[in-house]
């Protein structure tokens, strides 16, 4: 049973689109409306849009957007209903919850208590007989009891179904096992632990639920580490480890470290604003999480092949998201983990030495480009100068590029100018690529040949297009609802989904309240709402009257008597005639 309009009418009133968004992005003003980086795709240049007035956002670059409802479930990884918890909590609303459908809120709740009781089970094995190899690995690793239990660190048993049986006697069921990923069904259909004989690390989000589990064998066997896959509760690529202890450091400054000991280690050690991410490259919007608590992000992965490469990867990410960069490298090639062990009782000052001296992004990839060139042969320095030059045009501050190509021409004994030169040739030469790049989405958001929401629009543009335009003039003027549709009926739309959108809306509209996305949550999906977002997006700012209308409605009458491509195909002479006929009475 739907929620009572009363509820979300006083829902959408009580939360204001530009104040929930701006604690996620920052945005600026821009006329009436305000733009910022989106924060579910990586760009570089502005494309997410929050528009105040009908409380909608959308993105111009990956198509994301929605109300204030789409939001928080794409920002917070919650369903429908949480997000309007979410919300409600937020606006001091009490949510009417009586015949309301939210079984996957329901089966979230599972989910989130066998994670809890797991993380129990396992921590209580590890500090028991059972537990030893474990305990001792850890110990061994120079971790104190209270850093243990304030982790929350345990141990799988060895046997594959201790788990299984313990979360079985406690009333689970065998799929909402198998749903929250601490167990898998064998071929023979029987269930069983998917950790055994491993050290437990729980990964526990910003509300402090345990939401996964990171393993690590203790033998030479393969996979080192095992990670919980995504389920009803956990996306991999938005979750950070220990982001819950970081963010209340209270500090401006984050560590991103590699793995679950070095953060560990570093937090044993004082360093409690250190985090890493969970098995995975660092992604967009674990950088965008970073940016909510921090303005310095200070990377410090292994100084190995890989670990350089992924530093290298995740420094646009971090500056893309607004963050200040500087990366740590360890002396001796060792984590973190082994430098601060290695200098015992000091390690927190040797430390803390390397962090204060560490230098910024760009001094580091400059350092790693000329460690790749030989010096000593004019090839070498040319490759260098011209990977310099490329690598500077990436940089969106003009000061910083002046200020680095000054420093390149005092140190290689060329002239400045000469550096600037071949780095605004790069600038143009990126400008051209992105200019073609958004020239092609363009193309293809014309034809709508990626339509995944409306494919059928691809079949009937002319008509779908005036479809999209006369939705968007009834959210501009719901007061025309009743002329709209005694002009035209929902049978004539050529699209399934703009039929449904047009009815969704003629149902909603009333003339007492203005129409917004938010009335039309429960009877779309999450992508049809982000279509709809689209639709307002594209009309948004643009003058459409009466006359307008008439042309649109006169269009979609038009299409809806001719036939399809597929149907003159196979179409008979009568048929043929009976369409010209049909054509002529239209024209009249």
């Amino acid at each position: 049973m739907p929620l009572p309009d009363l509820f979300l009418q006083e829902l959408k009133a009580r939360t204001d689109i530009t104040e929930l968004v701006s604690s996620y992005v920052n945005l600026r003003r821009s006329g009436r409306n305000l733009v910022g980086l989106c924060p579910f795709h990586h760009e570089k240049t502005a494309s997410f849009n929050v528009y105040p007035d009908n409380g909608s956002f959308y993105c111009f670059g990956c198509g994301a957007g929605g109300d204030v409802i789409t939001f928080v479930r794409k920002i917070e990884n919650l369903d429908y209903m949480e997000s309007v918890r979410f919300l409600a909590q937020r606006a001091g609303l009490q949510v009417p919850e009586e015949h309301v459908d939210d079984s996957m809120s329901r089966l979230r709740t599972r989910v989130l208590e066998i994670n809890r009781e797991t993380a129990r089970f396992y921590h209580k094995t590890l500090i028991s007989q059972e537990g030893k190899p474990g305990l001792d690995y850890l110990t061994g690793r120079g971790l104190s009891m209270r850093t243990i239990r304030h982790f929350g660190l345990g141990f799988s048993p060895a046997s594959r179904f201790a788990l299984c049986d313990h979360l079985k006697r406690m009333k689970y069921t065998e799929d909402e096992l198998v749903q929250a990923n601490v167990a898998f069904r064998t071929r023979n259909g029987r269930i069983m632990d998917r950790f055994h004989g491993r050290v437990m690390f729980p990964i526990i989000d910003l509300r402090g639920n345990v939401v996964a589990f990171g393993g690590r064998i203790l033998t030479d066997e393969k996979p080192k580490y095992i990670n919980t896959s995504d389920t009803p509760v956990y996306h991999k690529s938005s979750g950070l480890f220990a982001m819950n202890f970081a963010k209340n450091n209270g500090g401006e400054q984050l560590i991103l470290a590699e793995g679950y000991m070095d953060v560990i280690s570093l937090h044993q050690a004082g360093f409690t604003n250190a985090m890493a991410s969970l098995g995975t490259s660092l992604t967009v919007e674990q950088a965008r999480l970073m940016a909510r608590y921090a303005k310095e992000v200070v990377i410090c992965y292994d100084s190995d092949a890989a670990g350089q490469k992924a530093a290298s990867r995740a420094i646009p990410m971090l500056r893309d998201a607004g963050l200040l960069v500087k990366v740590l490298t360890v002396p001796g090639n060792k984590d973190p983990d082994e430098y601060i062990r290695s200098h015992g009782a000091e390690g927190h000052i040797y430390f803390k030495r390397l962090l204060d001296e560490c230098g910024n992004d760009v001094e580091y990839r400059l350092a790693r480009l000329r460690e790749s060139c030989n010096m000593n042969t004019a090839d070498g320095r040319v490759a260098y100068l011209t990977g310099a030059a490329q690598m500077l045009s990436t940089l969106e501050n003009r000061i910083e590029q002046e200020v680095y190509a000054g420093k390149l021409a005092e140190e290689m004994g060329i002239d400045k100018s000469t550096i600037m030169l071949q780095v605004k040739k790069q600038v143009r030469q990126r400008e051209k690529q992105r200019t073609q790049r958004q020239f092609r989405e363009i193309q293809q958001q014309m034809s709508a040949v990626r339509d995944e929401v409306n494919p059928e629009k691809s079949r009937h543009l002319r008509a779908a297009n005036a479809e999209e335009a006369l939705i968007a003039y009834l959210f501009a003027h719901p007061d025309c609802a009743e002329w709209v549709s005694g002009c035209i009926s929902p049978e004539k739309f050529s699209t399934s989904f703009t039929r449904r959108v047009y009815q969704a809306v003629l149902g909603k509209i009333t003339t007492d309240k203005p129409l917004s996305l938010t009335d039309l949550t429960e009877a779309l999906t999450a992508e049809e709402i982000s279509s709809v977002a689209r639709i307002l997006a594209r009309y948004h700012g643009v003058s459409v009257g009466r006359q307008d209308a008439e042309e649109y409605i006169q269009v979609i009458r038009q299409e809806s008597g001719k036939l399809s491509e597929e149907e003159l195909r196979g179409a008979t002479g009568e048929d043929l005639m009976q369409q010209l006929q049909t054509l002529r009475e239209m024209k009249k």
